[in-house]
């Protein structure tokens, strides 16, 4: 068993479309408008799937649409999750909980069944808390798999077992420190670092001492540092708000797809110089920024909102 790496050749981006009757209801068109940009971007590079109650009103190449109900649009954490047994392509389903139970999900936890006719996995686990290498190393946090409303009846010895015999791991990295005001994920690990090859890791970092961050991801640099791969940091996002309330903007939640990186954007004095890093790091593919401040007002990015078929 062995889980592929986000680089690899995949087959299509699947994406969850925002509709009226999700969180998206209070600017429904701004999100839609956010959603289309992308599709319409990753459609230049290979095939979209788009799942959703509504379909997109614009007409997108390269791109097939299916109706199903959901509750919301991250999809990165209920979507299906590419694996490969002796070469053969298999879809892991894993249970769905509204991220610890704190959103309905009843929608979301049946799609992969109707979509894909997947058998449900009864461990709960979202894509957007681990990240791998492609070369048997899993990187997650421990805030997350951890937590009280996941799997309560397991330790992180149990836990660690199961993930290993699920994708075939060498090696299991838990960060113990790092989260994002606003992520209400329980520290998802692709808000926070990230592997772009096999031996190197890039992370969000802090260089503002007065931000209650600092500390916390100054720990998380540490830890990530200790792990013996390269290393490169993030730039630091001033604080995004909406209503008053902080979002949690992150760099580290970009998109790899076959010929392209599409990198989350805020509006902010640092993307220019994420970007530049962006492609340093992948000198063979194109390198395209995408404004994502809609898309944090609902605490999440651009690698939420997608999940990557192999």
């Amino acid at each position: 068993m062995r889980l592929p790496a986000e680089w690899e050749k995949q087959e299509a981006l699947l994406i969850s479309y925002p509709h009226k009757d999700s969180d998206w209801s209070k600017y429904l068109d701004e999100a839609k408008e956010v959603f289309d940009r992308f599709i319409e971007t990753v459609s230049r590079y290979q095939k979209v799937i788009i799942l959703g109650k509504e379909r997109p009103k614009r007409d997108f190449k390269n791109s097939e649409f299916i109706k199903v109900d959901t509750n919301d649009t991250w999809i990165r954490d209920y979507g299906p999750i590419t694996v490969f047994e002796k070469n053969e392509k298999k879809l892991l389903d894993f249970t769905f909980n509204g991220w610890g139970l704190k959103y309905s999900a009843n929608f979301d936890n049946l799609v992969n069944r109707k979509v894909f006719k997947t058998k449900k996995i009864p461990f709960v686990l979202e894509g957007g808390s681990i990240d791998t290498n492609g070369d048997g190393v899993l990187l997650t946090t421990s805030k997350c798999l951890l937590e009280a409303n996941r799997n309560p009846h397991l330790n992180r010895e149990e836990i660690e077992r199961k993930l290993k015999e699920f994708f075939g791991l060498k090696k299991i990295l838990w960060l113990n420190s790092g989260f994002l005001i606003g992520d209400d994920t329980d520290s998802h690990i692709d808000m926070l670092a990230r592997f772009v090859d096999k031996k190197t890791i890039v992370y969000m970092s802090c260089d503002d001492k007065n931000d209650p961050h600092f500390k916390e991801l100054k720990k998380m640099e540490e830890e990530i540092k200790s792990f013996g791969f390269e290393t490169i940091a993030l730039p630091w996002i001033s604080p995004k708000y909406y209503d008053s309330r902080r979002l949690p903007a992150s760099y580290a939640n970009f998109v790899i797809i076959n010929g392209a990186v599409i990198v989350p954007t805020y509006n902010d004095k640092n993307d220019k110089e994420a970007l530049k890093i962006f492609k340093s790091i992948f000198k063979d593919r194109d390198v395209v920024g995408l404004d994502a401040s809609i898309l944090i007002r609902e605490n999440g990015s651009l690698h939420c909102s997608c999940i990557n078929l192999f």
